[in-house]
């Protein structure tokens, strides 16, 4: 057993304060109820740093089904390894039992007795790839199962000290990205964690270790035995991070970008100064916006390569929900928006639309994504301006149900004869003396 550095109190920088209050709420009523309440991974790391975590999430010894009992708004995620999503309104507080790495054992050393797993995401083609089963644990277990030792620091609110297992404090000073164990076994393990380093170490200015820069030298190929799904949400989570272009530039330092987007291998200079503008816009926020949608985010990529209309991002035969960015599966519904949305700003930025197409405009499923385009690449602060006008004109108009028809159309008061004169409309009935109908 390894004798951890516990760090009191006050000598630490991290205070209640700081954290989200539903994630203490959880804290607290998990150590209530005498179970271990840690906060765990990049929010210890992030707040030990100074930073504002963008996700609070929790360790803990309770098992997930002790957890949904004390929480009414629990649900129960996952097939192999059960995770607790703990809902506030649209925030998602996740709470996961501490867990242990399992080597993998001959079928006749299991005894047959079954055991709750969770298993690293299998990759498609999986050639190459170890897996490692991994069981509920202990804190200590859950910390050298982690990925890099700044990620493997935890907050225990019970004693409001730090507790660390694994020397990450230590490289926190240092500012260096460590790998857990040796970096070669785990990359192989799971090859997302080179993206990942790669990333981290971006984000946050650090140096990359030896070891880690080496093993990912050594095992680079094996991204592109990793799960393409899980590979596209990396490239989403990059892209409003805020530090898009340091860390794509990292990637296409450690040669991982041209395995997973070739397309970007030799990025022309509208790529890095597009991630640049999005990265200025991010960091007005201090999260990531709504309005960044995936239509936004994989545009920064696509548009200033001119790649929209290239065969490269056309649906692939056999799978019309799905269109090929490199390795990557871009939802087909994501490139058919931002093609309405690059169709849309040429009208918008058309002096001479008349006014009721431009009031119009703003009824189109398109046009929020089409504004915040605008906004972050068009350079065009009076056009931003008008068009958002145009909208906050729109929306009391909707709010009160008024038809888009009624919407668009001039009032009496406006007309340019003046007010119309409303006709009388004359009752239909029969005529005097006519025929009478015949009796059923």
């Amino acid at each position: 057993m390894t004798e951890p550095v516990v760090v009191a109190p006050g000598d630490h920088p991290i205070s209640r304060r700081r954290i989200d209050p539903d994630a203490l709420r959880v804290l607290y009523r998990l150590h209530e109820h005498r179970h271990a309440a840690y906060l765990v991974g990049g929010s210890v790391r992030d707040l030990l740093l100074g930073r504002q975590p963008k996700d609070f999430d929790i360790g803990t010894d309770a098992h997930p089904y002790q957890i949904k009992k004390l929480f009414r708004n629990c649900w129960i995620i996952g097939r192999r390894f059960r995770l607790a999503h703990v809902k506030f309104g649209q925030k998602t507080i996740e709470v996961a039992t501490f867990r242990r790495n399992v080597p993998e054992l001959p079928p006749a050393e299991t005894n047959g007795a079954p055991v709750v797993v969770a298993s690293a995401p299998e990759p498609a083609g999986g050639a190459g790839i170890l897996h490692r089963d991994n069981t509920f644990g202990t804190a200590e277990e859950d910390a050298f199962r982690r990925d890099f030792t700044i990620n493997a620091l935890f907050y225990d609110i019970g004693t409001q000290s730090v507790i660390d297992y694994v020397g990450g404090l230590g490289d926190l000073e240092r500012r260096v990205l460590r790998s857990i164990g040796d970096p070669r076994v785990r990359f192989v393990e799971d090859p997302v964690r080179m993206l990942r380093a790669a990333v981290l170490g971006a984000r946050l200015g650090f140096d990359m270790d030896p070891l880690v820069s080496e093993a990912i030298a050594e095992h680079r190929a094996l991204i592109t035995e990793a799960s393409p799904s899980r590979l596209i949400e990396e490239f989403y989570k990059v892209l409003r991070s805020g530090c898009a272009e340091a860390s794509f530039r990292a990637l296409q330092r450690v040669r991982l970008l041209e395995l997973i987007t070739p397309e970007l291998a030799e990025a022309p200079e509208e790529v890095w100064d597009s991630l640049a503008r999005l990265d200025r816009y991010r960091l007005l926020f201090p999260t990531a916006p709504p309005q960044l949608t995936n239509t936004i985010l994989i545009g920064s990529l696509l548009v200033p390569m001119g790649a929209l209309d290239r065969n490269g991002s056309r649906p692939r035969e056999g799978s019309p929900e799905r269109v090929s960015f490199g390795m990557l599966p871009v939802a087909r519904r994501d490139i058919e928006r931002l093609r309405h949305m690059t169709q849309m700003l040429q009208r918008m930025t058309d002096a001479d639309l008349p006014p009721r197409a431009a009031r119009a405009l703003a009824h189109r499923p398109s046009f929020a994504d089409s504004l915040v385009w605008l906004e972050i690449f068009g350079d065009a602060p009076d056009l931003v301006q008008h068009w958002a006008q145009v909208r906050a004109h729109r929306e009391p108009a909707r709010e009160a149900g008024v038809p888009a028809a009624a919407q668009d159309s001039p009032r009496e008061d406006q007309h340019p004869a003046g007010p119309r004169r409303k006709r009388r409309r004359r009752r239909r009935g029969r005529r005097r003396g006519g025929p009478k109908a015949p009796p059923r």
